[in-house]
């Protein structure tokens, strides 16, 4: 959401000289967008006024019939269908990113009025969205007076070299003193310029006052008509879970993938080995041998693949003895020195363990393959209820979550856990990634 202080800093930052963000200000693209809503908020407030008012206080009086309460249920479905236009009107002049609310659901599958009628009475998004038709009327009065009054002052005043000299000389604009027509008029150069920079300070002003009522309207917008915090909360429950379920269903197929092409694809070519060498038993006994030796080797072979699968789905280190050793042996296999310290007096939950160590697993596995880094630090506390990860390595930088790259994963792996990760990577060097975990008690069992 954009703010006044926000685009105060903005245009503070850009360098911009101070007249260009002053008339930016005043006459910019952000302030006449936002103007433009100000002004339709009236006419469209008080067409959704009226229509609200009159089909509730028909629905009302209709009530002690069976057409009060299925009028009911279709003047909220319409206050509803009226709260999606002004999304869409708050998305295109107020650069508003307001989610609309989820879809009307039914407790149950059955079809038919009542059921329809039941979830329309129990939309909070229906209701939310007739409060906002009805009481929106009053602050859009303000706003379409506020900036007709003011833009209408500003504009005037600026093209008054235009204008002024059409009116006849007993006409013309300026200080009344004695009431009788004498005093100042506005008419010599340099009285019409004193007017110009009047108007151009009346616009500067309209317009910080337009952007403060824009980040008003932007309230009542996201606080009436967008989702609520317990569909935004069931929102990302869905999304994590699917995140969970397609990150769970990944790891299936790349252990299935590693299972087939490779202990699956040793143990095949051992059981022919041994097939090969118990014919030449008899015939070559020396070849038989040295074929039975070299399947030796390929059970050797198996079984670390196997170790190294078995560690991958969950290390046997990692439930017999913590978080701490667990993430000393991931680091000692990586191909950059890297100093660890773990300061936890107890284990978290086995979920939130689980999860700790393959986000710095993989961390440290990107430190490996693409920081070119001499060295790096892990560190592992907690704080309160949060479980805090932090790898930092002095490489060449550049690491970032755009969608796509390995770190875009993690942090949607986290997300569904309501964690968060954050990385800071200058190109150049270093880099910092920062992980926060919910701390999870185990439980006694």
């Amino acid at each position: 959401m954009n703010t006044v202080a926000d685009g105060s800093r903005q245009e503070a930052a850009s360098g911009r000289p101070l007249w260009r963000s002053a008339a930016l200000v005043a006459v910019g693209p952000r302030t006449l967008r936002e103007g433009a809503h100000l002004l339709l908020n009236f006419p469209v407030a008080l067409a959704a006024f009226v229509a609200a008012v009159t089909m509730l206080s028909l629905s009302a009086g209709l009530l002690v019939t069976f057409v009060g309460l299925p009028l009911l249920c279709l003047t909220l479905v319409a206050a509803r269908g009226f709260g999606f236009l002004e999304r869409a009107r708050a998305r295109g002049l107020l650069g508003s990113a307001v989610a609309d609310p989820a879809p009307l659901r039914r407790r149950d599958d059955r079809r038919g009025l009542f059921p329809w009628m039941g979830s329309v009475l129990r939309s909070g998004q229906c209701w939310r969205s007739t409060v906002y038709a009805v009481m929106h009327l009053p602050w859009a009065l303000i706003t379409f007076s506020a900036v007709v009054v003011l833009w209408s002052a500003g504009f005037s005043a600026v093209a008054y070299p235009l204008w002024f000299w059409t009116l006849p000389e007993g006409n013309r604009p300026g200080i009344n003193v004695d009431g009788q027509g004498g005093g100042w008029v506005w008419d010599s150069p340099g009285e019409v310029v004193l007017v110009m920079v009047a108007g151009a300070v009346t616009l500067w002003l309209a317009g910080w006052l337009i952007r403060g009522m824009a980040v008003v309207d932007r309230l009542l917008v996201s606080g009436l008509l967008g989702p609520s915090s317990d569909e935004q909360r069931v929102r990302q429950l869905e999304t994590g879970r699917s995140t969970v379920a397609d990150s769970s269903a990944a790891d299936l197929r790349r252990i299935e993938r590693d299972l087939h092409d490779g202990a699956q694809a040793r143990l095949v070519a051992l059981a022919m080995d041994l097939g090969l060498a118990k014919e030449k038993l008899s015939e070559d006994p020396e070849e038989a041998a040295r074929m039975v030796d070299a399947a030796h080797g390929e059970v050797k072979l198996a079984l670390r693949e196997l170790r190294e699968l078995a560690r991958g789905i969950h290390p046997a280190i990692l439930t017999d003895r913590g978080l701490g050793p667990a993430l000393s042996a991931v680091a000692s296999r990586c191909t950059v020195p890297v100093r660890v310290e773990v300061d936890l007096t107890e284990r978290p939950a086995p979920a939130i363990e689980g999860i700790a160590y393959y986000t710095v697993s993989e961390l440290l596995q990107n430190v490996s393959k693409h920081s070119r880094a001499s060295g790096a630090v892990l560190d592992v506390w907690r704080v309160e209820d949060r479980l805090l990860l932090r790898v930092e390595d002095d490489g060449v930088g550049g690491a970032g979550t755009d969608r796509g790259s390995g770190l875009a994963g993690l942090s949607e792996r986290l997300s569904a856990v309501d964690g968060r990760l954050t990385v800071s990577s200058p190109v150049g060097g270093p880099t910092t990634v920062s992980a926060v975990l919910p701390w999870r008690e185990r439980s006694a069992g």
